[in-house]
This record gives structure tokens, sequence and C-alpha cells, in this order.
């Protein structure tokens, strides 16, 4: 075991955050606010000992890595499948407006990973194509002698549900891992003599 961290932080805010509208997989840009958490996070990251940094594609979590890749001096790799939960016909809609169509549809969206908006994915199935990303990884640094840490740019659904898949949580206790705030991130550890995953931080940042 050589990927002995990870880092998973949530992109900068957005035009829809400060509206109160999912985003889901829309390609929403940072706004003037966002761009300033995201420099404000990067020197504290830059601190940090990172071999690699991945993003997801879409706009606001890649415009966030690349303010931090500039303060490590690192390139930055993009995989799609670090992108948010897609929400299907939810994305670009207010929770009031959700629950006011459809009254608890909200609270069971928050409390069973299961839960799968109108034409979307459920927390369950982001897991599921985001794990891989880890593994792949993994296996990349299996004949690395030295430990590894690497930086995940993302989202805060994508997060959360990433956490409780690493953790291996069981399905029942994934609401107890919150949400996080804009430009904050996660951490997650290992070590040889304890090589399962560990929660070390969550929803840190300026």
């Amino acid at each position: 075991m050589t990927l002995s961290r990870l880092t998973l932080l949530r992109h900068g805010q957005t035009e829809y955050n400060a509206t109160g509208r999912m985003q889901g997989h829309l390609d929403t840009r940072l706004t003037d606010a966002g761009m300033a958490q995201a420099a404000a996070a990067a020197p504290l990251l830059a601190g940090c000992r990172f071999d690699r940094i991945v993003t997801s594609d879409l706009t606001r979590a890649h415009d966030t890595a690349t303010t931090v890749a500039a303060a490590t001096g690192l390139p930055l790799s993009v995989d799609k499948r670090l992108r948010e939960t897609h929400l299907g016909d939810w994305q670009g809609r207010t929770v009031a407006d959700i629950e006011a169509e459809d009254p608890g549809a909200i609270a069971a969206w928050r409390s069973d990973p299961r839960f799968t908006p109108p034409g979307g994915e459920s927390r369950v199935d982001v897991v599921a194509r985001s794990m891989p990303v880890v593994t792949e990884l993994d296996t990349e640094f299996t004949d690395d002698p030295d430990e590894r840490s690497v930086l995940l740019v993302a989202h805060g659904g994508m997060i959360a549900g990433l956490v409780c898949g690493l953790l291996d949580l069981p399905e029942s206790a994934w609401p107890v891992i919150g949400g996080m705030g804009n430009a904050k991130w996660a951490v997650v550890a290992r070590r040889d003599d304890h090589p399962r995953w560990r929660l070390s931080g969550y929803n840190i940042g300026a």
C-alpha cells in the first residue's frame, strides 16, 4: 500500500450555489466569490505534499483545480467519473420548487442513498462510478516504495458519497456524512499497519 492519503476538495461557489439551485451535471461557473475561495484555499493546500491532482471535468471543479494546481506546480488530470450526482429533472430547480411539487422527496433523497431523482442517479450510483478512480490510483502506485498523496477536486455530493464508500460505511450510516462548504475539503488516510481508510478531517478550509 503506497497511496496513503486522499484529499477531496469541493469547488468554489457558483451562482447556482448562491441562489439555492440544484446543479448536478449542469456545467456552471464560479462566481467572483467562488474564485476568491479557490484562491484562499490554494496556498493552504500547496502546503500539503501532493503527487497528483485529479479533477472533475465540470468547469466549476476544473477552474478550482486549476487555481490549486498553479500554487502547487502540479499538472492536472481530468476524470469525468468525479462529476456531481446527476439530478435528472431536478437540475436547475430550487429545493423549494421540488418540495412543492413532490412533498417529502428532498428528505427521502437526503436520508436514503438509493433514492434516485427522476431521470437521475442515486448516491450509490455515484460511489460505484467514482470508487474505481481510487482503485486505479492504488494499482498505479502499488510497486512505488514511497507513500503517495492525491488531491481529488470534485463536488459536495460526490465527495460525501466517496468518503462513505472509502470508509466502508453501511448505507444506513451514509446520511451522517453531511454537506461540505464551497472550497472546503475532506481528508482520508491509511497506513501499512492499519490499511483501512480513516477519516482525518472533514469540511476543512480557510
